[in-house]
């Protein structure tokens, strides 16, 4: 199973992006997906997350900006990133619960990771 992000880039403050993170191998089902950020020196966070029924979640910074969804014919999680802002220049991370083929439980998998820098 790999997870592959894109989508990240250099922009302006107020500007906008949209990272997509496609999903792919043996693939039995998908639960919750989402976005989490590391900044430099800083812990990984959650950006947003949402069920596989399309309920979403965000952390407080990114709410009325970012847009998160899902498209499961195509197992892809987006976020739209609107009214960017310096602080939210950090490395973002696509995550994925899903069940293997071959498991018999669902587990956390992760993208490599796409930057995003915003300059002021």
């Amino acid at each position: 199973v790999q997870l592959q992000a894109s989508g990240g880039g250099l922009v302006q403050a107020g500007g906008s992006l949209r990272l997509s993170c496609a999903a792919s191998g043996s693939i039995f089902s998908i639960n919750n997906m989402g976005w989490y950020r590391q900044a430099p020196g800083k812990q990984r966070e959650l950006v947003a997350t949402i069920t596989k029924t399309g309920s979403t979640n965000y952390e407080d910074s990114v709410k009325g900006r970012f847009t998160i969804s899902r498209d499961n014919a195509k197992n892809t999680v987006y976020l739209q990133m609107n009214s960017l802002k310096p602080e939210d220049t950090a490395v973002y991370y696509c995550n994925a619960e899903l069940l293997h083929v071959a498991s018999s439980w669902f587990d956390d998998y992760w993208g490599q990771g796409t930057q995003v820098t915003v300059s002021s």
